[in-house]
C-alpha cells in the first residue's frame, strides 16, 4: 500500500501556490547545495544526496512529476500538486494549495527516508504545514 506525506502551504506561508515547475527548481536548488557541501567535504555528496533523476509523463504535465533512482538502495518518490478548500480562523472556506509526496508500494526504506528529508527541506524552504507519512504534524510557518 502507497503512503502519501503532504505539506500544506497555509495562510502564513512563504507563498500561496506553487507549480509542479518550482517544485523541480527547488529540487534542483537542493541538488546544488548537496554539491556545495560535497565540495566543501572533498566527497561525490550530490551524488549521495540526491540519487533521482527528475521524469514526467505527457499525462501529468504540470500536475505531478516523479523521481526515478538506478541505485540499488532507492526506487520512485512521486510528487504532485493540488487544491483542497480549508476553513480559515474566521470561519471562511478557501483555497489552499498542497503538495503531495507519494511512497509507491515499490519504494524501499531508502526512498522512505529520502522522501522524509525532501519533505522537510520543502516544509522549511516554503514555511508550510508538513503532514509526515506517519501521521505527525511539523509546521514551518510562523505561528502567532
Amino acid at each position: 500500500m502507497s503512503k502519501n506525506a503532504y505539506i500544506k502551504l497555509v495562510p502564513s506561508s512563504a507563498q500561496q501556490t506553487i507549480t509542479t515547475e518550482e517544485l523541480k527548481e527547488l529540487f534542483q536548488y537542493y541538488k546544488e547545495i548537496t554539491a556545495k557541501t560535497g565540495n566543501q567535504l572533498d566527497w561525490n555528496y550530490d551524488n549521495a544526496a540526491f540519487p533521482y533523476e527528475i521524469k514526467e509523463k505527457d499525462e501529468g504535465k504540470g500536475v505531478w512529476f516523479y523521481l526515478q533512482s538506478e541505485q540499488d538502495r532507492y526506487n520512485a518518490i512521486l510528487i504532485g500538486v493540488d487544491c483542497e478548500l480549508a476553513r480559515d480562523k474566521d470561519g471562511e472556506d478557501r483555497e489552499q494549495t498542497y503538495i503531495q509526496i507519494t511512497l509507491p508500494e515499490t519504494a524501499t526504506a531508502g526512498d522512505k527516508g529520502k522522501a522524509n528529508e525532501f519533505c522537510k527541506f520543502m516544509g522549511k524552504k516554503l514555511q508550510g504545514e508538513l503532514h509526515l507519512f506517519n501521521g505527525r504534524i511539523m509546521y514551518f510557518y510562523p505561528r502567532k
